[in-house]
C-alpha cells in the first residue's frame, strides 16, 4: 500500500521548520478551539462497488469540518501555526489518485485518518457524497465523525 499523504507542514516550505515547529498544544479541556472546514470539494474519483462503476470516474463531493486546538502561543501568521486546508486538499487528491475505492465509507475513513494525523486536529467530521448515485436524489453518501480522544 502506498504511503499516506501528510497534512503536516513540510520542512521545505518558505517559512521552514515543519511539524516540529508547530506550537505546543494547550492541554486544558476548556482550551480554545477553532474549526477548519472544506465545503463542496468536488473531485472525480474511481469509486463504487457495482460493476457499472468499475473503471470509470464519477464525481464525489467532500465536506469536512475539523476541530483544531489552538496553539498555546499566539499565531504568528505562519502555516506552521495552523492546519493548512490546501495541504489537506492535496492529501485528499492523493488518496483518490491511489486507485479504485469501493465504498464512500472507505474514502471517508481515509480522509479522517489523514486529517487526524495533524497534531492540532482533535476531531473531524467527513461527509462524502456521490451526486449521481441515485437518479431521484441530489446525492447519496456517508458522514463520519472521528476523534483522537
Amino acid at each position: 500500500m502506498a504511503k499516506r499523504p501528510s497534512v503536516r507542514p513540510p520542512s521545505d516550505e518558505p517559512s521552514a521548520g515543519g511539524a516540529a515547529n508547530v506550537a505546543a498544544l494547550p492541554r486544558a479541556a476548556n482550551a480554545p478551539r477553532r474549526k477548519v472546514f472544506l465545503r463542496n470539494l468536488t473531485l472525480d474519483a474511481q469509486i463504487g462497488a457495482y460493476d457499472s462503476e468499475q473503471g470509470v470516474a464519477q464525481p464525489v463531493r467532500i465536506n469536512l469540518e475539523a476541530e483544531v486546538a489552538e496553539p498555546s502561543e499566539p499565531i504568528g501568521d505562519r502555516l506552521e501555526d495552523v492546519m493548512c486546508y490546501n495541504r489537506l486538499t492535496q492529501g485528499i487528491k492523493a488518496i483518490i489518485a491511489e486507485g479504485h475505492i469501493k465504498l464512500v465509507e472507505t474514502l471517508a475513513e481515509r480522509i479522517a485518518e489523514l486529517a487526524l494525523s495533524h497534531p492540532m486536529v482533535e476531531a473531524i467530521a467527513v461527509r462524502v457524497e456521490k451526486p449521481h448515485a441515485i437518479a431521484e436524489a441530489e446525492a447519496a453518501g456517508v458522514e463520519i465523525i472521528r476523534t483522537k480522544r
